[in-house]
């Protein structure tokens, strides 16, 4: 996200969803420990705790799962391996058939949660920019990594500074919050996390130390975005997160041109269906890409170009293609002096609205302060504006 490459560079160097119901119910395996469960099936569906039977194995699901081959798949994998079996148990009935389609494609729109930066350019209290917006949502910025161990930017750990107690502060006052892990810059997770496994544990860490319902995995700059290595770590790592956490959001943002996508992009996305990472929201971020002075219609370009990369991948309708995906701009002024205002920011929120986009957030609410002639600083948009007015338009999402 902007605006970390002259700010956030600093501190970070100091230190298938729904599917589910369609479950099948298997008969329990004898009593003897030696007995076999009933055998596995590709086209069977199988939830938690489920116990099948593979090349004279037991298996159990450790969450939904089909046509994965049952295997000794460690502490991250689908199936604990129960041990060896033999002999057959007969099932009282046959074991219904899974469903032959993929999970429904349609995704869920997200509250709009615009970035605050806890800890740099003056961050307001949140209660006091949700009273005045009704905002109920932030996107925290950013997770970095010590070694491969998630810290805040700035910080130690992940508890017990200012990022924890803004975190509390948002949650106590009734609203939910997204980390975004990653950023521009930085010591970032990705690079440090040698297999999608301990990547994914880092993540859960995050997961667990806040009770999380969403995590946005913003990917950028040459050791994520381009390093096609650590891109295929991170979607591998965003699979294990949905298998194991069914209800969490998973969220990638990252950057583009005017007309949507670049070859980094594409090249994402097709690796997100290819690995079978399941992501729930594709955000962009439509600025410093030398958008011109029309930010609208680069933005509105941006999202259509998404849009028919999402078709084009997926085998997607406009519709769900639109509901995946999600907008993350800038405010006011972009490092490279593209405006957005109150009045642009309004008809872009309305895109998005109108077509039902799943995310829709900017960077950031540290910014959303007037100071007209500014520039581009970290505390205000650099425009003549009221204070909160792009998190209050936000709001209406």
């Amino acid at each position: 996200m902007s605006l970390r490459r002259s700010f956030a560079a600093a501190i970070a160097t100091a230190v298938a969803g729904t599917a589910i119901a369609a479950s099948v119910a298997l008969a329990p395996g004898a009593s003897a420990a030696a007995a076999c469960a009933t055998a596995w099936s590709a086209s069977a569906v199988y939830v938690k705790d489920n116990t099948v039977s593979y090349a004279s194995r037991n298996y159990t699901a450790r969450w939904w799962t089909q046509n994965e081959l049952p295997t000794a798949s460690g502490q991250w994998g689908v199936w604990a391996d129960n041990g060896a079996c033999g002999g057959t148990t007969t099932p009282t009935t046959p074991p219904p058939t899974g469903p032959t389609t993929p999970p429904p494609a349609t995704g869920t729109k997200m509250a709009s949660a615009p970035y605050i930066y806890p800890g740099w350019g003056n961050p307001p209290a949140p209660a006091t920019v949700m009273n005045a917006t009704g905002i109920k949502a932030f996107t925290i910025a950013f997770v970095l990594a010590n070694g491969c161990n998630p810290v805040w930017d700035g910080e130690s750990g992940l508890t017990g500074g200012v990022h924890a107690s803004t975190i509390a502060a948002i949650q106590a006052a009734g609203g939910s919050v997204v980390p975004s892990i990653g950023g521009w810059s930085g010591n970032k997770l990705g690079p440090n996390c040698a297999t999608p496994e301990a990547l994914a544990g880092a993540y859960q860490k995050v997961i667990n130390a806040f009770g999380l319902k969403a995590i946005d995995i913003d990917i950028e700059n040459t050791d994520e975005f381009e390093n096609y290595v650590v891109q295929d770590r991170i979607l591998g790592a965003l699979k294990i997160i949905k298998q194991n956490n069914p209800s969490v959001t998973t969220i990638l943002t990252f950057g583009t041109t005017p007309t949507g996508p670049n070859a980094h992009g594409i090249r994402l996305i097709n690796q997100a269906k290819a690995l079978g990472a399941n992501i729930d929201v594709f955000t962009q971020m439509p600025f410093d890409f030398n958008g011109g002075a029309d930010m609208y219609a680069s933005t509105v370009g941006a999202s259509e170009g998404l849009k028919k990369q999402l078709k084009t991948t997926f085998g997607w309708t406009d519709a769900q293609a639109y509901s995946r995906m999600g907008i993350s701009g800038m405010n006011g002024l972009s490092d490279q002096q593209e405006l957005t205002t109150v009045e642009t920011w309004t008809r872009i929120r309305d895109y998005a609205r109108g077509n039902n986009l799943a995310r829709f957030t900017f960077w950031a609410v540290n910014r959303d302060r007037g100071c007209a002639g500014g520039g581009v600083v970290s505390d205000c948009s650099g425009i003549a504006q009221a204070d909160w007015a792009f998190t209050k338009v936000s709001a209406g999402f």
